[in-house]
């Protein structure tokens, strides 16, 4: 019979956990989709690295959701077990809270294998492959983000760009029109700059990029004046600045976990602890969230997701903002963040021993 319940209840378990996972991954994959798709439209980032960066950066967002799915798993499909009166029938038939916990911690002890993992080995992998994709997109000039048809302006600059057709690999353009705002005294003036065609150039000496346009006119002229100085030209150069993303990872996040056990350097040894308490939390949760899933019948299976996801968002927070405090040196590094994982070990061993404690309390004043 153990046997059966154990097959039961940890495919229950696995299947709530796992619906749980795949809907918060996609909200947060989605919002990070939005933002990096409003970075390739207003060309700071080249759309073709958009779902390479996704795809890269997914472990990382799942050491961090995982452990959060497991959590309401547990919630979820225990609180059901509970309402429909199925947890009270194995009770009668012997199964103690302490062999719920034990079949419960078997699976569990997976998920935290797989947590593991990722958080040591596939996150950092994927976040070296997110370092050189950002590298070599500031090695890009803001028209190699450019897009046919499309008035764009990008960030550090002052040009508003637009070219008609986009060719030989973002190389050549045709129908190019370009807004400049002029910095010198003339304060407040623009140029305009028409082509008929436009091609890239790099010097050999500095590597420095031209856009070398030709056949076209240039106008300088102030708002709302009537002044208005047209020049026309045969081949007229644009310098053009490196394209320039604010990278969202750091180095110590892509480093391998190898060079960081053998580094005493504080900002290691906060990354490292961060690595090692994903993977470290998970029993942790796993003892809170056995007798948490516990509710009346009248309650409802759903009446402990609150105190659940706070409990996990109030655990993550500390963690995160201990990592900071490790890292600027407020917190020494033999403490770093494991005081935190003992607070909530004994918050969940007073949450999983209450009712016993209660018990013992009630019979000391019947004898009293």
């Amino acid at each position: 019979m153990p046997s059966i319940l154990f097959r039961y209840l940890a495919r229950e378990m696995l299947q709530v956990t796992l619906a749980v996972t795949g809907v918060v991954l996609l909200i947060i994959m989605s919002g990070r989709f939005v933002n990096y798709l409003a970075q390739a439209a207003n060309g700071t980032l080249n759309a073709k690295f958009l779902f390479a960066i996704m795809g890269y950066r997914m472990p990382e967002f799942l050491v961090m959701i995982i452990p959060l799915g497991l959590l309401l798993g547990i919630i979820m499909a225990y609180g059901r077990l509970y309402v429909e009166n199925e947890m009270t029938i194995m009770s009668a038939c012997g199964l103690s809270q302490h062999q719920l916990l034990k079949m419960t911690m078997v699976p569990s002890l997976g998920v935290m294998l797989l947590v593991g993992l990722m958080s040591l080995f596939v996150a950092p992998q994927g976040l070296q492959k997110v370092e050189a994709i950002w590298a070599k997109q500031d090695s890009l000039t803001e028209f190699d983000t450019l897009v046919p048809g499309r008035f764009q302006t990008f960030s550090g600059t002052s040009r508003v760009t637009y070219t008609e057709t986009l060719t030989d690999n973002n190389q050549k353009m045709e129908g190019v029109f370009i807004a400049q705002g002029v910095t010198d005294q003339d304060s407040g003036s623009i140029s305009l700059v028409l082509a008929d065609s436009g091609r890239i150039s790099t010097t050999e000496s500095e590597q420095t990029r031209y856009l070398i346009l030709n056949d076209g006119i240039r106008y300088d002229l102030t708002p709302g004046g009537l002044k208005v100085r047209e020049t026309e030209y045969k081949t007229y150069g644009i310098r053009m600045e490196d394209s320039k993303v604010s990278q969202e990872t750091t180095r110590e996040q892509a480093m391998p976990t190898n060079q960081l056990l053998s580094s005493d350097t504080r900002e290691h040894i906060a990354e490292l602890q961060w690595r090692l308490s994903m993977p470290l939390l998970i029993p942790i949760l796993v003892l809170l969230a056995v007798p948490l899933a516990k509710v009346n019948p009248r309650q409802g299976r759903f009446v402990k997701l609150l105190p659940g996801v706070l409990t996990y968002l109030l655990y993550l927070s500390l963690l995160i903002s201990t990592r900071g405090m490790v890292d600027e040196g407020r917190i020494s590094t033999s403490i770093g963040l494991w005081w935190v994982h003992g607070v909530f070990f004994l918050l969940a061993l007073a949450v999983y021993f209450k009712d016993s404690l209660l018990t013992m309390v009630a019979r000391r004043k019947l004898n009293a």
